[in-house]
């Protein structure tokens, strides 16, 4: 069985983001993602009825944050492709557009470029495949990260995209360096060349206009050709006042500084006070992101790395985790609070019991029911299905157990009135568990009826499948397949139960008596 934490779709929405250097050119970004646009457009064809529309954007708009960031960054871009919905689709699944795109832009030079769908579901913490690297010592961190990120790649893992680093260590810097000697020699300090420098580029408050309450700063700096020129900056001149002869006097910026070109790291992100680079990754159409993470978890122990450096999947892997935990102490505090009840009801702790195994021998049936048709489980839907099939499938318990009660009570002995009772019950048990059923099969379905054309147009409109369907799909066949597995239980596993408990009951009990007499 094949394990995904939400279920997927066809995507409705497909992005294509584009990662240039940090500090490119907005005219470099813009041109890449031009030509990434126009595979898109290669790919998708002229005039496709399936697509609604297709919208690139650089610089804004153009993170892959599931959020909604408004931050301007100039090496970015991104190219979103719409499609119209899915009962107005003509053509092939979309999917196929998804693998068509990512072989379409796979050798563009210059830039980083994923595409990815639109998820089902709450956004996620992270990508399906997200490695967290965490130390103190940063040069550490970055050569373990490389060397693991190579490791990873050597392994062949089929189904990985491709491996990203959220760090960079290339981050072009231009240092100002600052001639002290020359610069006490002249009589102007650090400070105020910083302060020509920042005044330049940022700007200065100088006034304020006043339009009647209100106040707007106004700000004074140099022309765009002098601040966006490094070379003009230099050659600005600083005014000051020499504070030996009272007089003001000018010199170039060059005068007494110079200009280095390096790099430098980005920002540095940190999680429990220790310094974390992560490698994520999306997976490819056709793979399982779990059997890929089991994977790489296995390969970890072989990688030799720095004790002092911790690797540990996170993202996708760590909200799996919590939902697991959160499904599992609901099903828990459900099967409590149904036995509880049913001791209440029934003043016996073994009769709970018996519905109780019921509840747990019906999981065998969504089990099996998945196998059979080659489907995948969710974690959410599939755990929020087992969570309400229990409920289901304790009424249909209690309604056979209650009334073999009802019937030794009558005077039957204990074989006959289970005979009896299953032959009473058998019927509503049936009736309800079919309704169930084929109340739950059009959701599993997808099936679609459009009550206002049937009457205007005489036309239905029938449909099956669709976005919603194959969310809240695993959870009605869940339903459908427990269900259908525990209702040959009830008639079946209840009444054998139920005797061989009652028969042990009056074996202990002789036994007992022989043991007084004696």
């Amino acid at each position: 069985l094949k394990v995904v934490f939400f279920p997927n779709s066809d995507p409705q929405y497909i992005y294509t983001y584009i990662t240039t250097p940090v500090g490119t050119n907005v005219n470099v970004t813009d041109s890449i993602t031009e030509l990434v646009e126009k595979r898109v457009n290669k790919v998708l064809g002229q005039n496709n009825p399936d697509v609604e529309s297709i919208i690139a954007n650089v610089a804004l708009g153009a993170s892959e944050n599931t959020t909604f960031d408004r931050s301007v960054t100039s090496h970015k871009g991104k190219v979103t492709i719409s499609f119209a919905q899915f009962s107005e689709r003509v053509g092939t699944s979309t999917v196929d557009y998804l693998d068509k795109v990512r072989d379409a832009v796979k050798d563009i030079k210059g830039a980083q470029i994923t595409v990815d769908q639109n998820k089902m579901g709450p956004p996620s913490a992270g990508k399906p495949i997200n490695i967290e690297i965490s130390g103190d010592n940063i040069d550490e961190l970055i050569k373990t990260t490389g060397d693991f990120k190579t490791y990873v790649e050597s392994l062949g893992i089929k189904g990985i995209e491709n491996l990203k680093s959220d760090f960079d260590a290339t981050k072009p810097e231009i240092i100002i360096q600052i001639d002290r000697e020359r610069a006490n020699r002249e009589g102007i300090s650090s400070a105020q060349v910083g302060m020509e420098i920042r005044t330049a580029v940022l700007g200065k408050e100088i006034s304020k206009y006043r339009d009647g309450e209100e106040q707007y700063p106004i700000q004074l700096r140099y022309n765009k050709d002098v601040r966006e020129n490094i070379n003009r900056l230099m050659d600005t001149k600083i005014t000051y006042r020499d504070m030996t002869t009272g007089l003001l006097r000018q010199i170039p910026l060059s005068s007494v500084a110079k200009i280095e070109y390096t790099n430098t790291y980005g920002a540095i992100h940190r999680k429990n006070v220790k310094r974390v680079i992560t490698l994520s990754s999306n997976v490819l159409s056709g793979y399982n992101a779990n059997e890929i993470n089991q994977k790489i978890i296995k390969s970890i122990p072989s990688f030799n790395k720095s004790e002092y450096v911790d690797i540990k999947l996170t993202g996708e892997q760590e909200d799996q985790k919590e939902v697991m935990q959160f499904l599992s102490t609901a099903m828990l505090l459900a099967l409590f609070l149904i036995l509880f009840i049913l001791i209440t009801q029934f003043n016996s702790t073994s009769k709970p019991l018996i519905i109780l195994a019921e509840v747990l021998f019906s999981i065998i049936g969504v089990l099996l029911g998945f196998v059979i048709f080659d489907m995948d489980i969710s974690i959410v839907m599939t755990g929020l299905g087992i969570v309400a099939l229990a409920g289901i499938v304790v009424r249909n318990g209690i309604l056979l157990v209650e009334f073999t009660d009802v019937l030794r009570e009558r005077g039957y002995k204990t074989r006959e009135a289970i005979i009896q009772a299953g032959k009473t019950r058998i019927t509503p048990v049936i009736l309800t568990a079919t309704a169930t059923i084929l109340g739950l099969i059009p959701l599993a379905i997808g099936l679609k009826f459009n009550f206002e054309t049937l009457f205007t147009e005489l036309n239905p409109h029938i449909g099956f499948g669709g976005d919603i369907t194959s969310f809240f799909s695993p959870l009605a066949w869940t339903i459908i397949f427990g269900l259908s597995f525990a209702t040959f239980l009830t008639l079946v596993l209840i009444p054998v139960m139920y005797y061989l408990i009652v028969s042990g009951k009056i074996k202990l009990m002789r036994a007992k008596h022989r043991i007084t007499n004696k």
